[in-house]
């Protein structure tokens, strides 16, 4: 499923307008037919580590759903101007057909920015663009929560755990879908289209007196994660506290969230000046509908994420990890919350000393049974000779 697609046009007196192509799955379907509601009834495509259930047949979410290089694509194009601080000062949408130029992956973004190739200036100047837009948000108090994260995968008999790295292209992209999901909330809000808007209240952090007392990195990032309310989907816009958005609407994966499918059909619609397909009550019912099946399917991949993983810690006992105590659990039984930082897998530990949030120990797995769902460590104590003769 290859959903996005970013491109830069550069105007008269250095402005440049980004636009962020989306795919349209929404030119093979009719509200009502039976893809749409297998789709509905799916609500998300599912990423477990055996393998993905689309949302959409395979032959339809990685064919001619998708971008694809070289091809005449259909798209829901949205064209944005920024101003010098990163604000939104002017933007478009329209449905498009483009023609994908380059297929790159994070790594060889990555690499080109790394490497500054003059080859490629668009890159360079979407990630200049990408850190004003950051910046901008900053300055408007967006929360930013930074905690690794882990993609499990069982290919055969192997299980293999990879921690994602928040690098210059994740971040790119991510600024530039956040820019997206803006741009289609305020065209909703302008002209009154119900969608299933994205909001989250705004929460009560520890005071930055305290926070600073933590240690910078995962410590103060699960302080802070553990105050934050979980954000909300409703057809009223409304303020989204972390991203720091007046209004916001999720639209950049029609493919695999039927929430942005849902913003397609009546952004689509009104753009051609049809009857919305859905009713504000029709929207109002279907959101409901939603919401329960997005925490199941949530549920699902978190509970199947944490099975193969306690799996892959089963079958690799022997080794010793590098645990950080991120928070307490019941301190009063010396129960805490601890990171596995090369695997990016956060899980109970009952420690056999005093320690402190934030110290560090390695440990290895003494017992660990993934269909019981549970994992029991012990730390490896280093003697100053052993350490010396190592």
């Amino acid at each position: 499923e290859i959903d996005d697609g970013l491109s830069i046009e550069f105007l008269e007196n250095d402005r440049q307008k980004i636009w962020v192509h989306i795919a349209d799955p929404t030119r093979l379907l009719t509200p009502g037919d039976e893809l749409d509601l297998d789709a509905r009834r799916r609500t998300t495509t599912l990423y477990l580590p055996t393998g993905i259930i689309p949302m959409f047949p395979s032959e339809l979410a990685t064919g001619p759903m998708s971008l694809i290089q070289g091809q005449i694509c259909s798209a829901l194009s949205f064209g944005v101007i920024l101003d010098e601080s990163g604000e939104v000062v002017d933007y478009s949408i329209h449905a498009s057909l483009i023609k994908p130029t380059y297929r790159l992956t994070y790594d060889d973004v990555d690499e080109m920015l790394q490497l500054q190739i003059k080859l490629e200036p668009e890159i360079h100047v979407l990630n200049q663009l990408a850190k004003q837009r950051f910046q901008w948000r900053q300055s408007q108090g967006s929360i930013s929560i930074y905690m690794p994260e882990s993609v499990i995968k069982v290919e055969g008999e192997e299980v293999k755990v990879e921690v994602l790295d928040d690098s210059p292209s994740r971040q790119l992209v991510a600024e530039m879908m956040i820019m997206a999901g803006e741009v289609g909330a305020k065209y909703g809000q302008k002209h009154d289209i119900p969608l299933p808007y994205r909001s989250q209240p705004q929460p009560e952090l520890p005071p930055e007196a305290e926070l600073i007392l933590l240690p910078a990195g995962p410590v103060r990032s699960c302080a802070m994660r553990r105050c934050m309310p979980k954000s909300e989907m409703g057809i009223i816009p409304a303020r989204h506290a972390s991203l720091a958005l007046e209004t916001y609407v999720q639209v950049t994966s029609p493919i695999r969230r039927y929430s942005d499918l849902l913003a397609h059909f009546q952004i689509k619609a009104h753009l051609r000046g049809e009857e919305l397909p859905f009713s504000r009550d029709q929207m109002q019912e279907i959101v409901m509908s939603l919401v329960p099946a997005v925490k199941e399917a949530s549920s699902v991949e978190r509970f199947t994420n944490r099975y193969w993983g306690l799996e892959y810690l089963r079958r690799n006992s022997d080794e010793v990890w590098q645990a950080l105590i991120i928070r307490w659990l019941k301190e009063e039984i010396n129960l805490g919350l601890v990171l596995l930082e090369e695997l990016g897998l956060e899980l109970a530990m009952r420690f056999g000393r005093s320690v402190n949030v934030g110290d560090r120990l390695e440990v290895k797995v003494a017992h660990a049974d993934p269909r019981k769902d549970e994992v029991i460590f012990q730390e490896v104590i280093t003697t100053v000779a052993e350490a010396a003769a190592n």
